[in-house]
């Protein structure tokens, strides 16, 4: 009983420390999405403060970045981007920005499933700009 209950305090210590990561997820656009390829991270030194996904869903693609709470409680003053951009593409084929320092950010989704594609975003200010992107996805 004594090993089980520290377990769970451990475990409880531990869920503490990793506060701040990426769980909103839900696109206002496509109610079913499913996240495709891995996770990519903007990073200022080794601080972490964003995450941008690829989904798939509704027949298109979509990129989603959310930026961590760790990083935005001292930082308001901000812009995100999030878009689609294919192998091919010299531009995002899909883009979404927004200039009110929101936490999270859906592109406006891309009909590029036949494609082979990656999500990228950026989070950036005065004096400050941050990008990432997910792997590509084909």
């Amino acid at each position: 009983m004594k090993k089980l209950s520290a377990a769970v305090l451990a475990a409880a210590a531990m869920g503490m420390l990793f506060t701040g990561s990426a769980h909103a997820e839900t696109n206002p656009r496509c109610g079913s999405v499913t996240q495709i390829g891995s996770t990519g991270y903007m990073k200022s030194g080794g601080t972490t403060i964003a995450s941008v996904k690829q989904f798939k869903g509704c027949n298109k693609n979509w990129a989603y970045v959310y930026v961590w709470d760790s990083w935005r409680a001292n930082h308001r003053n901000y812009h995100i981007r999030a878009g689609i951009w294919t192998r091919t593409s010299d531009g995002a084929v899909d883009y979404n920005g927004n200039d009110s320092g929101a936490q999270e950010l859906w592109s406006s989704g891309a009909n590029t499933l036949g494609v082979c594609t990656t999500a990228t975003g950026e989070v950036f200010g005065s004096g400050f700009s941050y990008s990432g992107h997910s792997d590509e996805r084909c």
